[in-house]
């Protein structure tokens, strides 16, 4: 038996311990400062604008430039983290936000804060990519839906904190105490997860077997049943032996190959369908109510304690998504979304409206936080990160275009225009995910692996090769 193939199996069937727990506060951590960084802008920019820091259009620009720098970020982690190292790009990203941030409170203007927005919207949009691969490689299959809907709390969480402290702080300390916070909050996680070690997995397919192994047996130290679960790893003999087993560095390709393709393409569909129906329900629950009707502060209300789903839905997902399975809860979130996006817009007594509005945030939350979460388990560790990475670039730069898709259907169809078109991708991804079955067993993934990096092998040799010309006569 491979060294690689052991020592996910011995991760696999550890049961919960103390070095699981930690790891999982420690990103969920990571994802909090994430969310709330992320979700400042509202007070921050209406703040600017009002004390003439800054301007609409500058807004706007702030805005744009934070979605690009979330789209690189995802790029550039998938990179990152499968070439240099898990640990590495874990505790890089979130550094680099974090110094950022503190930058940002001292920003003479808004082009100069402009300019530090889009380098730390890069950490940010690492972060979302790495802290969803960190649970995919150390937590057990059985376990990761609760601990997926951990952070998805941690997220939601961060979210409420950052209206919450924006209502509180800008008024006292201005729109810089805010950056301030952020990147306190930031650095403060950076410290805590400094000893988090490299993922065993990665470290065995890269040939480093003898350091996985001391990994592994820390985990199982940690977990309390060394020595108990499976055997130590097959550490091969320096030489030709440790050679043939290191794995090569594959390219991006292997993504679009044809043992993965299908996994990629379901990927993407999966990871565009929750951030566009996250974004549209969050972001334009206010517009919605204000063209039904309601006044600006209450329209505000409404939505604050709408958005209150945020955190509930992630929570209902760590009691039930390992009852039934991950890929079947995305199914169920899936309907309950379209089900709810559906009835939304018919919704007229302030009861139903706050009502109908919580369980649709709820659903698109939970959604939102399995289809990010398992998006991973798609690819083997040689690509994983590339994987997760692309699927979520890929979905951020659908963000950049987004206002002006959803401007377009509300000015020609109105609110219920909106709403359906987004009903309409929850039920085409569900049925999707029923029809594709992406299969994210360990067997599965091992033998994708072995095909696809066959495949891409044999497409450089095949490359390679010298051309010859028949002779002439």
């Amino acid at each position: 038996m491979g060294t690689h193939s052991d020592v996910g199996r011995r991760l696999d069937s550890l049961p919960i311990g103390r070095f699981h727990r930690r790891l999982a506060l420690l990103v969920g951590l990571g994802l909090f400062c994430d969310s709330f960084d992320n979700t400042l802008s509202a007070g921050v920019l209406a703040s600017m604008l009002d004390s003439g820091f800054s301007t609409l259009g500058l807004n706007s620009l702030f805005l744009s430039v934070t979605f690009a720098g979330l789209a690189i970020g995802a790029a550039f982690a998938g990179w990152l983290g499968d070439r240099i190292g898990r640990a590495f790009a874990f505790q890089f990203s979130l550094a680099l936000f974090g110094i950022l941030a503190l930058c940002a409170a001292l920003a003479p203007s808004m082009e100069v804060l402009i300019a530090l927005r889009g380098l730390m919207s890069v950490g940010l949009g690492a972060e979302y990519v790495i802290c969803y691969g960190m649970i995919t490689e150390f937590i057990p299959p059985g376990r990761r839906g609760r601990y997926l809907g951990l952070l998805g709390v941690f997220g939601g969480v961060g979210v409420s904190m950052s209206s919450i402290l924006g209502w509180v702080v800008i008024p006292a300390l201005t729109w810089r105490g805010m950056f301030v916070i952020g990147g306190v909050f930031a650095l403060g996680a950076w410290w805590l997860r400094r000893g988090l070690p490299e993922s065993p997995q990665w470290l065995a397919a890269r040939g480093r077997h003898e350091e996985a192994e001391a990994v592994v047996r820390m985990i199982e130290r940690e977990s309390g049943v060394e020595g108990k679960i499976g055997t130590p790893a097959q550490i091969p003999p320096h030489g030709a032996g440790a050679e043939e087993e290191k794995a090569e560095w594959v390219p991006i390709t292997v993504l679009f190959s044809r043992p993965v393709i299908r996994r990629t393409l379901m990927a993407l569909v999966l990871t565009v369908t929750c951030l566009f129906g996250s974004y549209v329900v969050t972001g334009w629950m206010p517009t919605f109510f204000v063209e039904q009707g309601m006044t600006v502060s209450k329209s505000l209300g409404f939505n604050a304690a709408i958005m209150s789903g945020y955190v509930a839905g992630p929570l209902v997902c760590m009691f039930i998504v390992d009852r039934i399975g991950r890929r079947t809860s995305i199914m169920a979130f899936g309907v309950l979304s379209a089900l709810f996006a559906g009835l939304y817009p018919f919704m007229t007594s302030p009861a139903l409206v706050i009502a109908v509005g919580f369980i649709l945030v709820a659903t698109v939350a939970s959604f939102l936080t399995l289809g990010l979460g398992t998006t991973p388990e798609f690819f083997p560790t040689a690509f994983r990160f590339r994987g997760g990475g692309f699927s979520q670039t890929v979905g951020r730069v659908g963000l950049i275009f987004s206002p002006f898709i959803v401007l377009w259907l509300f000015n020609s169809y109105g609110v219920l225009g909106v709403i359906l078109a987004v009903c309409g991708m929850y039920v085409v991804v569900t049925v999707l995910n029923g029809v594709a079955g992406v299969d994210t067993s360990r067997d599965a993934l091992e033998q994708i692996a072995t095909e696809s990096e066959s495949e891409v092998v044999a497409t450089h040799v095949t490359s390679a090769a010298p051309q010859t010309t028949p002779p002439t006569s």
